[in-house]
C-alpha cells in the first residue's frame, strides 16, 4: 500500500449541516463525525466509496460553471456520481433539493447544483455499439 491517500474531499458550504444532510440522503452515506462547522459523511460499514466533509465557511461563494465573466468565482472540482438510472435519480436528486443546471453539455451526464451551488454530474456508463 502507497503510504499516502486520499481518505475525503472536503467542501466548503454556506452550512455544512445543510449540504451533509443533502449528500447523506443523494448518496445513502451516514454522519461519521458531526462538529458545530464541520461534518464528515461516508459509505455505510461494509461498503467502499469516497468519505465527503463539510465546512461552514462564513465568505463562502458559489463557483459559478461555466464561467462566464472574469472575475466570477471558477469550479475548482466537482463529484462525478455514477448511476443506473440517469433520469431517475436526477429527478430523485431534484427531490433531495437539488436544481437542475441550465447548461447540459452531454447526453449521458446531467449536470446539477447542490444546495451549496456545487456543480456535481450524475452519469450513466454508456455500452459501445
Amino acid at each position: 500500500m502507497s503510504p499516502t491517500r486520499i481518505s475525503t474531499v472536503v467542501l466548503d458550504a454556506h452550512d455544512a449541516h445543510e449540504l451533509a444532510d443533502f449528500y447523506v440522503r443523494l448518496l445513502g452515506y451516514v454522519v461519521r463525525a458531526d462538529e458545530p462547522d464541520w461534518v464528515l459523511i461516508g459509505p455505510p460499514p461494509g461498503e467502499q466509496g469516497v468519505s465527503l466533509a463539510f465546512e461552514t465557511e462564513r465568505a463562502y461563494v458559489p463557483p459559478v460553471w461555466p464561467t462566464r465573466d472574469p472575475g466570477d468565482q471558477q469550479m475548482m472540482l466537482h463529484l462525478d456520481i455514477e448511476v443506473d438510472d440517469l433520469e431517475g435519480e436526477t429527478a430523485r436528486a431534484v427531490s433531495e433539493g437539488a436544481r437542475l443546471h441550465e447548461y447540459q453539455p452531454q447526453e449521458d451526464v446531467r449536470v446539477l447544483l447542490d444546495p451549496s451551488d456545487h456543480p456535481f454530474c450524475l452519469w450513466v456508463e454508456t455500452q459501445a455499439q
